[in-house]
């Protein structure tokens, strides 16, 4: 017997999860956390920074900048000003009322 058979792939999986209401939304809830993370590591990306000379230029740790692209650090307005600054971006917030 083939081991993949009986493996889901990643889309199979998300689609089945999120199915569920309850993890839907707190998947949506979640969702401009990481397409801020996304935009980031991108632009860092396509600028040839690694973790590392990323975090020397706004005067970090390397580990900082690896917990924050993971999603396991919620940054402040400060740290995301840093971020966007060293990138050659701004930072803009919006609040849209629902």
């Amino acid at each position: 017997m083939s081991y993949n058979r009986y493996v889901k792939n990643y889309r199979q999986l998300k689609q089945e999860l999120l199915s569920n209401p309850s993890i839907r939304k707190q998947y949506d809830q979640l969702e401009p956390k990481f397409a801020l993370v996304e935009q980031i590591i991108e632009k860092r990306n396509a600028l040839g920074y690694t973790q590392k000379e990323f975090a020397q230029k706004i005067g970090t740790k390397q580990s900082a900048i690896s917990r924050f692209e993971s999603g396991a650090y919620n940054p402040s307005i400060a740290f995301l000003q840093k971020l966007s600054n060293a990138l050659g971006s701004s930072l803009t917030i919006t609040i849209n009322p629902e």
